[in-house]
């Protein structure tokens, strides 16, 4: 693990289902942003396949993620291969937010095609 301290604690409501804000900040790799919940093994992997899409996250909050997917990787029995946060993704998809909102207009005028040939 690395020179950080993780903050992950393992978190499980028996019974009952619970939405994102029921969870306490201690559950996310990104506790600040409360970006990318780790309540499961299947959780742990989609955070270390997602880690380069969160965006406007200061490099400390990167380690920090890091150890907490450390973390929860370990106590879930998840096997990473990376050894530091740099391996998950060095640099965040930067025009994410542009290539989001053109797909978003050419839903919608494939939609409104689709409307018109009805």
């Amino acid at each position: 693990m690395s020179d950080i301290l993780p903050t992950w604690q393992p978190y499980e409501e028996h019974g009952r289902l619970t939405t994102r804000s029921n969870l306490p900040d201690s559950v996310f790799a990104f506790p600040n942003q409360r970006k990318e919940p780790l309540t499961d093994a299947q959780h742990v992997r989609n955070a270390v396949a997602r880690f380069d899409q969160v965006i406007d996250v200061p490099e400390a909050d990167r380690a920090l993620a890091f150890a907490n997917i450390e973390k929860a990787a370990q106590y879930y029995h998840v096997n990473l291969s990376e050894t530091n946060w740099h391996q998950l993704g060095i640099h965040p998809q930067r025009n994410r937010r542009e290539a989001a909102a053109k797909a978003a207009a050419t839903r919608r005028r494939e939609h409104e095609e689709d409307a018109e040939d009805s």
